[in-house]
């Protein structure tokens, strides 16, 4: 049981899923604000697909998504920039809808393996890191009030 990230960022949707199968992942939640990708078999419909025949729920988590406009602040790690888009980005995960979504993905990793999806595969680039931590609290949380 747990959580970790994943990107897809070099990779085929062959070499993505077999890497999530060799990991023993069962479920892969995305956090992409639109599930869509120029990258053959990266959009919704065809990746829910590869991951059905292997065995892997897809879970789609739309209210964990980072808006468009917040996006390039992720590229760089220490300016401004990056400062502002993480801060944001945060705001975002005080909104009800997301807040919500973070207590399903909590209970989905409190329940088995989970993997969060989204583009680059360097994690600090992404805002998978930040939910990743959100849940990973949460996650922790449970075991102090236990």
């Amino acid at each position: 049981m747990g959580i970790t990230g994943i990107g897809y960022e070099g990779l085929t949707i062959d070499a993505f899923v077999s890497k999530l199968r060799v990991r023993g992942i069962k479920t892969l939640v995305d956090v992409r604000l639109n599930a869509i990708s120029r990258k053959k078999g990266f959009s919704k419909r065809a990746l829910s697909g590869a991951l059905a025949e292997s065995g892997i729920e897809y879970v789609h988590m739309p209210a964990l998504g980072n808006q468009r406009d917040n996006r390039a602040g992720y590229s760089e790690l220490d300016s401004a920039t990056a400062q502002e888009a993480r801060s944001r980005f945060t705001a975002t995960l005080g909104s009800d809808v997301a807040v919500s979504a973070l207590g399903e993905l909590a209970e989905l990793a409190r329940t088995g393996d989970v993997v969060v999806f989204c583009y680059e595969h360097d994690e600090r680039h992404c805002h998978r890191e930040q939910v990743i931590e959100r849940v990973t609290r949460l996650l922790k949380n449970d075991l102090v009030d236990a």
